[in-house]
């Protein structure tokens, strides 16, 4: 007999981890101004605006990629002066929302990425062992239909991702072109 999971209580909803990708960033903004539309009993869900300066500048990122310093090594890289801005940005986001690998980290992290490809509106696991997120999928997939919503799993079995979504212990990516 499986052990029942906990019940998501705390979720973020992540735009701006890339700078340059707007449509997570608009969404992000509007519910902070009016969250009504993600209000639900017994959930809170905290929108949330990655990576500021990037989305100041209109850039991907300031001094690195902040989608892959979610490592140990940045995330106990000492605070010092020099210290790339993603770098300290990914170290508050882990206070935050976290600590990665923790009990105490959000249930779930929801990212929000535009990209160039042809993929429409894909969803992006890590885990093809998460049940909760194969779940969600599910349930996506059968709200949207008969539009099409493809996930991709990008799990691979000695990688720990550093994406900003893995702090939560269900993360998931979207991505829209």
């Amino acid at each position: 007999c499986a052990a029942a999971e906990a019940p998501v209580r705390r979720v973020g909803v992540f735009g701006g981890t890339h700078g340059n990708e707007l449509s997570g960033v608009l969404l992000v903004r509007h519910w902070q101004e009016s969250g009504a539309e993600i209000r639900r009993a017994g959930v809170d869900v905290r929108p949330f605006l990655s990576n500021p300066r990037a989305v100041h500048k209109g850039t991907r990122y300031i001094d690195c990629d902040l989608n892959r310093v979610f490592d140990p090594d940045s995330l106990g890289r000492p605070v010092v002066e020099d210290i790339p801005y993603e770098v300290r940005r990914a170290q508050e986001i882990n206070h935050i929302f976290g600590p990665k690998g923790s009990d105490d980290a959000y249930d779930l992290i929801f990212d929000l990425h535009n990209t160039t490809s042809n993929m429409g509106g894909t969803l992006i696991l890590e885990n093809s062992r998460d049940d909760f997120t194969i779940q969600m999928v599910h349930y996506i997939k059968n709200a949207l239909a008969p539009e099409p919503c493809p996930a991709l799993l990008i799990e691979h079995p000695s990688l720990k991702y550093a994406t900003t979504r893995s702090v939560a212990k269900h993360p998931v990516g979207k991505y829209e072109n």
